[in-house]
Order: structure tokens, then sequence, then C-alpha cells
């Protein structure tokens, strides 16, 4: 009994003093409440089973969370099959984070669920930041999307509709840093309704023949920058469409692809506008176009404010473009007495080379002109034997300084 009594005692002042019988209270790790891993959700990370529902739960988790920056965790070396899913805010934190270590694989063509508009959104979430690694991937698994040639036209049949691989859809305040992605159904990014998002450090690849594959899309947005990027794709490295305003591009290196275009706008009449956009020391190379602005004849609004800067190129096929009779590859446009009204376009310090001839092309409409058009040191050669390069325009109101070719016809 004494003896029984002696190791009571001992048991309780060691839990007094913060000694259990299994050690001290340091032994014990408490449950961590800022990182969520979608492991312990219930995902297999073997590529082959379904995990968005694991990635839900995991998402639901760290939305609830009031830390200051839960994190959502996407271990590398782990690849995931992940079918339509949309992650929906708000979050009560300010500042959740997702990180994606490892791959993340769509469903194949075949395998698709659902409705065919977007792959991964992220919506209404505000101050999000989505960080990736060197050893993480989002792969659209695209190439049998690709499939229909006239999938390029805009009258293309239903058989061509295909998903965005990343939408975000009403956010303010996203980071997204350090992604990956590759072989996009259709565009890879979409920017729809965000305010201050900036996209940095990213790189997107697809074949150049694979057909509307955007790097990233802007529409209906303001206050966006994208910085220090590697674009590669079948069609435009970045697009700023209509609703867009104070768009910042810097230091991108694009190639394949169509350039960086502003537009398409004014499609079936539509009234659009785009303004504030600079466009600053980019690469481009071996690209079709290089800095392009592109509309629909019959449409309204305006361009403006536009300027493209310190531009290096390497064997672009048309290295300035403004193309108001832009109907999507058709040829002989139909033509309109309205047009989305141009000006306020400075093309400064853009050098390199081209495999046309034709390397300034500003191709106005008859009834609408192009106004305070702003060509400085212009120096573009063609490669092409034995000719010389030369520039064209057609009701462009401007002036040019220090440009090769000259652009005479500006007025």
């Amino acid at each position: 009994m004494g003896l029984l009594c002696t190791v009571l005692m001992i048991c309780l002042l060691s839990i007094v003093q913060g000694e259990g019988i299994l050690g001290s209270r340091s032994d014990f790790k408490k449950p961590d409440d800022t990182v969520f891993n979608v492991m312990d959700t219930g995902a297999a990370g073997n590529g082959r089973k379904n995990d968005t529902q694991a990635f839900l739960d995991a998402w639901r988790q760290m939305c609830e969370a009031t830390a200051d920056s839960p994190t959502m965790v996407i271990p590398e070396g782990v690849t995931f099959l992940l079918y339509r899913i949309s992650f929906e805010g708000p979050c009560k934190s300010a500042n959740p984070h997702v990180q994606v270590s490892g791959k993340i694989l769509a469903p194949t063509k075949r395998s698709w669920d659902g409705p065919i508009d977007y792959w991964i959104q992220f919506s209404q979430v505000n101050g999000l930041v989505i960080t990736g690694s060197n050893l993480s991937v989002i792969d659209g698994q695209g190439s049998d999307w690709w499939e229909h040639e006239d999938c390029f036209l805009d009258n293309a049949n239903d058989a061509c509709d295909r998903p965005t691989a990343l939408k975000m859809s009403g956010c303010d305040g996203v980071e997204i840093r350090g992604l990956r992605h590759v072989n996009s159904q259709r565009n890879h990014i979409s920017l729809t309704d965000c305010r201050n998002v900036t996209v940095s450090g990213i790189t997107i690849k697809a074949p150049k023949d694979s057909p509307n594959t955007d790097g990233i899309d802007i529409s209906h947005s303001t206050n966006i920058r994208i910085e220090h990027s590697n674009i590669g794709t079948g069609d435009d490295c970045v697009a700023i469409n209509g609703g867009c305003s104070d768009i910042n591009i810097t230091n991108v290196a694009c190639g394949p692809g169509h350039g960086i275009s502003i537009g398409s706008l004014g499609a079936k009449g539509a009234t659009e506008e785009v303004e504030r956009v600079r466009v600053q020391n980019c690469n481009f190379t071996d690209t079709l176009n290089g800095a392009r602005i592109k509309t629909w004849q019959g449409g309204s609004g305006c361009a403006k404010d536009i300027w493209f800067e310190q531009i290096k190129l390497e064997r672009v096929h048309h290295p300035i473009v403004i193309d108001q009779y832009y109907c999507n590859g058709g040829h002989h446009c139909t033509e309109y007495p309205s047009a989305v009204k141009i000006s306020d376009v400075m093309f400064n310090g853009i050098r390199g080379s081209s495999t046309n001839i034709v390397v300034v092309s500003l191709n106005c409409s008859k009834t609408v002109a192009c106004t305070n058009i702003i060509m400085n040191q212009i120096d573009i050669e063609t490669i092409k034997s034995e000719a010389t390069a030369s520039s064209y325009c057609m009701n462009v109101i401007g002036e040019e300084t220090d440009t090769s070719p000259h652009v005479s016809c500006l007025r």
C-alpha cells in the first residue's frame, strides 16, 4: 500500500511539473491549423484516381481557417488527377495560400465530365497567393482537344468547345508566381473581372500549332501586372481584351506564339474599351506577331494610351501590327462604317529581325482613322535574302522619328 501511494505521488508531481508518464509536454505536437495537405483529406496522388473531392475538402478547411496565411499544400513527388473544380471564396483569412509543388493532371477529353468552360477555377477569392516550384506542373493534356483544324475559326462547331485551364474570376489582390503550365485544352490562364493581380516567374508551354492556347487572357480587369515570365504557345502569349485598363507587362519572353495583343476588340458589333497598357522590355522569338492591336469591323469603343517599348525581335513575321480588318484568319473581311477607335499609341525602341518584308503594318479603318500613332527608334531588318524591309499603312495619323524602315505613310 505504501509503495502504491509513493508511485501515485510521483506521477502527480510529474504532471504538476509538466512531466507526463510518456515524457514532457514538448513531446506532443499541437495539430497545425495553418497547413492543409490534400493527402490528409484523402487524395490518392497516383495520377489515376479522381482526387477532386480531396482537393475540395482541403480547400474548405483552409478557407475556413482564420490564421494569418493558411496554406493548402499540393505536395511534391506526387501526381493528382483533377476533374473540373471550382474553389469558391470568400475565405475567412485575408491571405489564403495555395502551394503547388506536385503535378496536377487534367482528365482526357474522352473522360471529361461536366460543362466545358473551365478546368480549374478560383472565384471571389481575395488576397489569394498561388505559388509553384521547379517540380510543379499543371498539365491540361490538351492534345486530344486540338484535333479539329477548324477550331482556329470563330464559326467552329460544338466539337471545338474546350475549357480554360486556370480561370481567376472576380478576384482582388491575387499573386500567382512560379507556376508551370503545359498543354492547356484552350487558354492556359484567364483573368476575368479581376483587380490588382500580379503574375510573375511563370512558365507556359504548348506546341506552336496548338489552336487557341493563349498563355494569359485578360478581360474586364484592372491593375494587372505580368512580369519575368516565359510563354510559348500556339496563340497569343498575352491577350488583352475588352474592359481592361492599367495593364503592365514587363520582362516577358514570348515564343512561339502570336505575340502580345490588344484584342481582338469589337467582334459582332460589340462596344469595347482598353486603355493604359504598357508592354516593356519583352522579347519575341519565332513568333507570328510581335506588338499587335486587332479589331473587328463593325465594332465601337476605343483602344488608347498604349505603349510598346524596348522590345527585342528575333525572326518575328509581323513585328508591328495594327489591324482593324481582323476576322480571325479570314480574308476579305466584311467592311462596316463603324470601328473601334485606336489612338495615342507609342511604338518605341523596337529592334530586331523579321522573316517578312513588310515589318510595320498599320491597317486602319477607312472610316475611323487611327490617330496620334508615334513611331520612335524603330530598327527592324528582314532576313529574307536580297530584300529590304518596308512598311505599310492606311488612314493613320501620327509621326515617326529615327525609324528603319521609314514609315513615310504616316500623316
